[in-house]
């Protein structure tokens, strides 16, 4: 191992969540190999250096990760910590996605001003998100809610709700917990219903995919259990064909060698949302994805891919 080498450059977004996630990603790596040596390095994507455009122009799915995977595929790091929800549907030539370390709670949770609940907010409260998929959800919920587009760290979200940009926000439960703002919480809202975006609150390592040596150390830090429930919803995420501009839920459960898996897919224009549940043995799960996949964008009538 070469842990009495120079280290292994760990790249990272510059946030104050993605600094936390990185070091909890690093301490799972330090459980299997404490002496190894690892070097952080930040490097601010696209997604960060402009905080005012939304997602769905400024690129979508990649946003948060293309200058990371450029920077491996140079040389200028080793290895890459991500919140899966953030990885691009195919990753670049060369990139592997060698580990997911940890999965907390991958709820959506709303934040709100006065500790109204979903459902006792007042006709016409401003929510903010910049997730297709949570504002298509919220307007089924609510349809008499103005749902705004939100961009910014999770610190400057919370800061836009509390000077009253906004009434309320919708933001995953992982983020909160890990920058230990759970009391902010005023409600989680259930995946049966609010469908988690596939990998959310999943911790993923990426390294170039000929780097035997740190995909082995990688190994060992992997979760196998997160890291099923992380495949099958990518496997649903590919089959989509990915992308910004359609809402796109995934959320599967690993239990006694079944695995569940919620999906949701709806239109690019947010009218119409389509649910689908399976529960399959292990082994046919990622192929229950794909199938799940076709199912929906049949039920929507979409013949193609969804713009990666």
């Amino acid at each position: 191992m070469r842990g009495r080498l120079p280290p292994f450059r760990v790249g990272t977004r510059g946030s104050q969540l993605a600094r936390a996630q990185t070091e909890l990603a690093l301490a799972a790596l330090k459980r299997v190999a404490p002496d190894v040596a690892l070097e952080t390095v930040v490097i601010t994507p696209a997604g960060d250096r402009d905080k005012t455009t939304p997602l769905s122009i400024l690129g979508g799915q990649g946003v948060f990760s293309k200058e990371l995977h450029e920077a491996l595929l140079d040389g200028r790091i080793d290895l890459a910590v991500h919140s899966v929800k953030d990885l691009p549907s195919e990753l670049p030539d060369g990139v592997a996605l060698a580990a997911i370390v940890i999965r907390s709670d991958p709820r959506d949770v709303l934040v709100s001003r006065d500790g109204a609940r979903l459902g006792q907010l007042p006709s016409g409260a401003r929510i903010g998100t910049s997730s297709r998929r949570r504002q298509a959800l919220l307007r089924r919920a609510r349809p008499d809610l103005m749902v705004a587009d939100i961009r910014g760290n999770l610190d400057t979200r919370l800061r836009k709700l509390d000077r009253g940009d906004f009434d309320a926000v919708v933001l995953a439960a992982t983020g909160l917990h890990r920058l230990g703002w759970e009391s902010r919480v005023t409600e989680y809202l259930s995946p049966d219903t609010f469908v988690p975006a596939p990998g959310q609150g999943a911790l993923g390592i990426t390294c170039r995919a000929d780097d035997e040596e740190l995909r082995a150390l990688l190994e060992q830090a992997h979760d196998p259990v997160a890291g099923r429930a992380v495949e099958v919803e990518r496997a649903f995420l590919r089959a989509i064909g990915g992308g910004c501009q359609a809402p796109i839920g995934a959320y599967a459960t690993v239990d006694g060698g079944q695995v569940t898996l919620r999906a949701l897919l709806g239109d690019s224009a947010l009218k119409r949302l389509e649910w689908r549940q399976v529960t399959v043995p292990d082994e046919q799960a990622v192929a229950a994805a794909r199938a799940l996949a076709t199912e929906l964008k049949a039920a929507l009538g979409i013949e193609e891919a969804v713009r990666p």
